[in-house]
């Protein structure tokens, strides 16, 4: 549910779409697949100043808040995207937040291959449950008018409320498909390029390229504020480390469009988190 139970209660947040169950996660191999067979040019502007950085810190981050109610995995509540099985855990603390965060929606990415049908990852959207205060605008509108309008979603994204989009891989991947990818994505996104864009695109690129990305990786996405983003990876688990900091409005906002503005590329995930705002918001 969006929410722990204690602030689902007080808040009444509604559960999600999906039921929520108490599962195990367990990775599982598969054969490596490619996102994309071509080159990609990275061509993105920004009209503000943009400072990145690229860390591995060895600081250990705040217990996750189910590993602090049990300490056996199997008591902690999960949400299971339908479409690849893949478990999310509803309420987590990420690398970098100063807040526990909690699901609101899931999907998945699909892509075509040979006119084959591929789903090649899952993604789930967490927020500060506080960022309702800041939505009364479309308090009582149902889930296919909170799905096509812009602005909420822009609110969203403007808010200074952390949120993080989780990413669990479903096929084995190389680190320069899933760039090339997520790249191809996020450039039209941005009307223009600049030396500082290609730069930063730069860094933001070396997270990816010469790691391999197997079934189960872990890749998350967190918008501490609208210019500070944070990129975490792990094959082996929840990342407990943040890999990249990107401080640019003009990147994070890319990105952000790229799964929850006009034409996303998982429709799955953005009608999921419609269905959680409109439940959240009655």
């Amino acid at each position: 549910m969006f929410g722990a139970v204690a602030a689902s209660a007080a808040l009444g947040f509604s559960p999600l779409t999906h039921p929520t169950r108490v599962l195990v996660h367990k990775g599982v191999s598969n054969s490596t697949l490619p996102l994309s067979s071509h080159g990609h040019s990275f061509s993105l502007l920004s009209s503000t100043p943009m400072h990145f950085s690229s860390h591995k810190s060895s600081r250990r981050q705040p217990l996750f808040l189910a590993q602090v109610a049990s300490s056996s995995a199997a008591n902690a509540e999960y949400v299971e995207e339908p479409e690849t099985n893949v478990k999310f855990q509803t309420c987590l603390n990420f690398p970098g937040c100063s807040n526990s965060l909690t699901l609101l929606g899931t999907g998945y990415r699909e892509k075509v291959f040979a006119i084959v049908s591929v789903k090649v990852y899952a993604a789930g959207l967490y927020l500060d449950q506080h960022i309702t205060s800041e939505l009364n605008a479309w308090k009582g509108q149902s889930k296919d008018a909170i799905q096509g309008n812009s602005s909420l979603f822009q609110t969203i994204f403007q808010s200074s409320f952390e949120k993080s989009l989780q990413i669990i891989l479903a096929r084995n991947i190389d680190g320069k498909t899933f760039w090339e990818a997520l790249s191809d994505a996020i450039s039209p996104r941005i009307p223009a390029s600049t030396t500082a864009d290609e730069i930063a695109l730069t860094i933001f690129r070396s997270v990816f390229l010469d790691r391999p990305l197997k079934k189960g990786t872990f890749i998350i996405l967190t918008w501490l504020n609208p210019s500070k983003l944070l990129v975490s990876v792990s094959s082996n688990g929840l990342p407990s480390t943040v890999d990249a900091t990107i401080e640019s409005e003009n990147v994070a906002s890319a990105l952000f469009n790229v799964f929850l503005g006009d034409n996303p590329v998982s429709p799955s995930l953005k009608a999921s988190v419609a269905v959680g705002l409109s439940k959240a918001l009655k």
